[in-house]
């Protein structure tokens, strides 16, 4: 395993790479997580509670997967990427935005809602991404975060381990991009344990806030209302 990058070189490092595989990035989806990744999205919106017509951002929202999902569920979705790549291939009738979810431009308090699907590992630093999450929010507004993780049963971690660190580059590789699929696992690393990340939930400014793990433990769900 080569170092990850760190600092301005990963930024530069999960733009372009984010530009390079959106085109089969869907696809990719859906085959490496079995189709499971569609009801990882559907619970990430019905974990929010929010009332319809509800303002709500889909931060790093890639090819819009969560925007529909939003749209179907009555909300108003935004999509905010930095990735061209990603938002020219997004598939949403939702109002799109490139910009970087660490200096968004939305005034204090300006949404009721605030989602975002498996991109907290590719954030520059992960504090000053939930405190300006905090800052969009509205008092009472809701956060839903879905990532990966790893089960904790032993021989279930052993079997993820092997597909997400063997499986996941190889079939990437022969659909999209074979460097960028070894890196997504990789990039696991950057994540906090889930204790850690529950921490820094409240230390940004939620309460309320709770870690779900789903389908066995090889995905998270991350939820807080903003005090």
């Amino acid at each position: 395993m080569s170092p990850l990058p760190q600092g301005q070189a990963k930024v530069r490092a999960v733009d372009a790479m984010f530009d390079a595989i959106a085109p089969r990035y869907d696809l990719l989806n859906r085959v490496l997580t079995f189709g499971l990744d569609i009801g990882w999205r559907r619970r990430t919106v019905r974990s929010l509670g929010l009332p319809a017509g509800a303002r709500v951002l889909d931060l790093a929202c890639g090819t819009g997967d969560l925007c529909r999902v939003l749209v179907a569920a009555g909300y108003r979705a935004v999509g905010v990427d930095r990735s061209a790549g990603m938002l020219a291939a997004a598939r949403t009738g939702s109002p799109l935005v490139r910009g970087d979810a660490l200096g968004l431009p939305v005034p204090d308090g300006g949404v009721d809602g605030l989602v975002c699907g498996f991109a907290l590992r590719n954030f520059l630093s992960l504090e000053p991404f939930l405190a300006e999450c905090a800052r969009v929010l509205r008092p009472g507004g809701r956060m839903a975060l879905l990532e990966v993780s790893a089960p904790e049963n032993p021989l279930l971690r052993a079997g993820h381990g092997f597909y997400f660190g063997r499986v996941v580059p190889l079939v990437g590789g022969l659909l999209s991009d074979r460097d960028a699929y070894r890196y997504l696992p990789e990039s696991v690393a950057y994540l906090p344990p889930g204790p850690r990340l529950l921490e820094m939930l409240d230390e940004a400014g939620f309460d309320a806030s709770r870690r779900q793990p789903l389908t066995t433990g090889i995905a998270q769900l991350l939820t807080g209302t903003r005090r």
